[in-house]
């Protein structure tokens, strides 16, 4: 049996969805000097660098950009994996960034080794939210919203080519 996909974001409108991202997060953090980026992996870090790419074209602030790594279905089963100290974000306003928000699981698990620093702020980029969440997660930038059935699965493509997002 075949899954049919319908085309929901193109490379370009995936693009501008990064552009308004970024000049979004540059308006609500005018006054900060430095900002860290936090990508889920796999597309959610492949994502977190193609917004950190563009604000860099845009700012003089100082953008760092980091990784972090969780098992998606069974959060609390393995350990998280991440690139960075988390004393660094001692005070520092955050961006946690992923490609897709559905239920906040992976969001709200993600935010579980930053409760043991003191950021000064902890904000969520994501390029699709479904408006499912279980979890107490709001997402503060928003490439698309899509009121989506629990069956339809969102396909987000990030390869650098054909970048694009299907409904399935």
């Amino acid at each position: 049996m075949s899954t049919r996909q319908s085309l929901i974001l193109n490379s370009v409108s995936i693009q501008q969805k990064i552009n308004r991202m970024a000049y979004q997060i540059m308006e609500e953090n005018y006054e900060e000097q430095e900002l860290y980026f936090i990508g889920i992996r796999d597309n959610g870090y492949l994502f977190a660098e193609q917004l950190v790419a563009f604000l860099k074209t845009i700012t003089k602030t100082h953008i760092h950009l980091y990784s972090l790594s969780l098992n998606k279905t069974k959060p609390n089963k393995d350990e998280m994996e991440y690139n960075f100290d988390l004393k660094s974000l001692n005070k520092k306003t955050v961006i946690l960034v992923d490609d897709v928000a559905n239920t906040g699981r992976t969001l709200a698990y993600a935010m579980k080794p930053l409760f043991d620093c003191l950021p000064k702020k902890i904000e969520v980029a994501v390029l699709i939210d479904r408006e499912h969440k279980l979890f107490p997660i709001s997402s503060d930038y928003v490439g698309l919203s899509l009121s989506t059935t629990h069956k339809e699965h969102v396909n987000v493509v990030l390869d650098g080519k054909e970048d694009a997002v299907y409904l399935a």
